[in-house]
């Protein structure tokens, strides 16, 4: 069984007061929620107060993103070390606000998610087609190349530590969302390239979270489906309420 993973990105929201405040909400109303896993993605500056506020819940900390050197001359950047000493247990690699507004490749989200592993975080890697290609047919291709080229090189035994997360670009943030059957389409083409790359064993274990305009209203439909194993969450994870409730997604 793939125990269910729902995680919250905040992106560039909250303050250090803030992104206290609501994990400090946030975790009472998920207290007693059993068998799903609970990350949230603050910015760099409020991981370790959003670390410690979590410390004693069921909370773990995820980065929104990586560089892929360990130390060195690279002005700006943050390194999995960092992260992890920081108090970080997951990162977030690939988001398609990375590839659209920073230059992200398929090379960059390989190379970072390879020394994420190493440092041993757990990485989300997140694939994903803008509406143009879905329009033109080519969202199975450009799945194809993004898993592909993102877990070129990863032996099969660090597969236990990666999560891909299917966001569709034109529902972030839209208010759109893919219907449940788009979503399992697509999350089952990205099972079965899994277990072409490797094999059926990690295709069937590795979990695989839909992103886009999650919402409690909508998240036990999705959920509900084959093949998808949890949420990448945006906006409803900036409210304690909303994103307990995708949370909650099985009562």
């Amino acid at each position: 069984m793939r125990t269910p993973l729902i995680a919250g990105n905040w992106k560039l929201f909250k303050t250090l007061a803030e992104a206290k405040s609501l994990v400090d909400e946030l975790a009472p109303l998920i207290s007693k929620v059993q068998g799903v896993e609970v990350v949230v993605a603050p910015v760099f500056t409020a991981i370790s107060t959003v670390a410690a506020a979590a410390e004693k819940t069921l909370i773990r900390v995820a980065a929104q993103d990586c560089y892929w050197e360990e130390e060195g001359a690279f002005t700006g950047e943050v390194s999995p070390k960092l992260l992890k000493d920081a108090g970080c247990s997951h990162v977030i690699i690939g988001h398609s606000e990375r590839r659209q507004y920073f230059g992200e490749t398929d090379e960059t989200v390989n190379r970072k998610t390879k020394a994420a592993l190493k440092a041993g975080l757990v990485v989300l890697l997140c694939v994903g087609e803008t509406l143009a290609e879905r329009e033109s047919n080519a969202t199975f291709s450009v799945i194809k190349t993004q898993v592909s080229g993102g877990l070129a090189g990863i032996p099969a035994a660090d597969l236990a530590q990666v999560v891909i997360a299917y966001e569709p670009v034109w529902a972030i943030g839209t208010g759109q969302t893919a219907s449940d059957e788009q979503a399992q389409e697509v999350h089952a083409f990205i099972r079965s390239l899994v277990a072409e790359l490797y094999s059926s064993l990690e295709a069937d274990a590795l979990r695989i979270l839909y992103g886009g305009s999650v919402k409690p209203e909508n998240v036990k439909g999705l959920m509900s489906q084959a093949d998808i194993d949890g949420a990448l969450v945006g906006g409803a994870s900036l409210k304690a309420e909303s994103f307990a409730g995708i949370v909650r997604f099985q009562g």
